[in-house]
C-alpha cells in the first residue's frame, strides 16, 4: 500500500534537495588565476559553516538569500561534508570545479544519506565568478542501508529535438509487492513551485521515453522509489545541446 510509506518526509528531504542545487549557482569572488588556496579555502569555509567567507566573496545582491538556503541544508543535514576539486578546462574561458557533498541525518531513528556530485563550469571576469552552469549532477537521498539494488540509466547529454530513454531500475523486483515511484521534469527556476506525485508501479523500476527540448538548456529529472526496504529520491541534471 502506498500508504505505508512517509510522503511527508520525502517532500521534506526533496526541498533540501532542491536547495542544495541553488546553493552552488550564484556568483562567487575568486582570483583571476582560480588559484588552488581558494578553491581549497571554499572547501574549508563551507565545511566549516563559515558564513563570514560566504559575506565577503559573494556579490552583495545575493548574500542573503545564500546565507538563507546555505543555512537550510545545513539544518536539514547537519553533517554534510563538500569535497572540491579543480579540473583540467578544455572549453576556452571556462573553469570547472568538480563537487561532491555527502552528509547523513537521523530521523525517526532512520538514517539518511545524502550523496551529491556534480561539475561546476564558469567564467572568471573582474575576480567574479560569472555564468555558472552546473553539469553532470546526480543526488540521491537515501535511508535503506544501501539494501535496494537499483541502477540509474539516465543520460548526461542528448541532442536538442531526440527521444531518450530514462530508466531507474530494481535489479530484484518484489513480486507481489507494491512499490510506489514517480519522476518530474524541472525548469531550473522552478524546483520549487512544483511537486512529485507518486503512484504504484506495475513493473520493476521507472521507463520513460521523452523528447529532449528544441532549444539547447538544462534539464532537471528529480523522482522517488518508495520500496518496503526504505525510500530512494534522485536529481539528475540532462545536458540539451545542438551538437555532440
Amino acid at each position: 500500500m502506498i500508504n505505508m510509506f512517509n510522503l511527508n518526509l520525502f517532500k521534506k528531504i526533496g526541498v533540501a534537495l532542491y536547495l542544495f542545487i541553488y546553493l552552488i549557482i550564484p556568483y562567487s569572488a575568486i582570483t583571476q588565476t582560480l588559484k588552488i588556496d581558494f578553491v581549497r579555502n571554499l572547501e574549508n569555509s563551507l565545511n566549516a559553516r563559515d558564513l563570514e567567507f560566504i559575506r565577503k566573496n559573494f556579490r552583495n545582491y545575493e548574500n542573503q538569500n545564500i546565507q538563507k538556503q546555505f543555512s537550510k541544508i545545513i539544518n536539514d543535514f547537519p553533517e554534510s561534508k563538500w569535497e572540491i576539486k579543480k579540473l583540467k578546462s578544455n572549453i576556452p574561458n571556462k573553469e570547472i570545479l568538480r563537487i561532491k557533498v555527502s552528509g547523513e541525518k537521523i530521523v525517526n531513528e532512520e538514517i539518511h544519506i545524502l550523496e551529491s556530485n556534480f561539475d561546476y563550469l564558469f567564467s572568471v571576469v573582474n575576480g567574479k565568478i560569472d555564468d555558472g552552469i552546473i553539469k553532470n549532477l546526480f543526488t540521491t537521498i537515501r535511508n535503506d542501508n544501501n539494501k535496494i539494488d537499483i541502477s540509474f540509466k539516465i543520460p548526461d547529454k542528448v541532442l536538442t529535438g531526440s527521444k531518450y530513454d530514462i530508466d531507474i531500475i530494481l535489479n530484484k523486483p518484489l513480486e507481489e509487492v507494491i512499490i510506489a515511484g514517480a519522476i518530474k521534469p524541472h525548469q531550473v527556476n522552478s524546483l520549487f513551485e512544483q511537486e512529485i506525485i507518486l503512484e504504484p508501479l506495475m513493473t520493476g523500476g521507472i521507463f520513460k521515453m521523452t523528447r529532449a527540448p528544441s532549444k539547447p538548456e538544462i534539464q532537471i529529472w528529480s523522482g522517488v522509489i518508495a520500496h518496503p526496504d526504505g525510500m530512494i529520491t534522485f536529481t539528475k541534471s540532462i545536458d540539451i545541446v545542438d551538437q555532440i
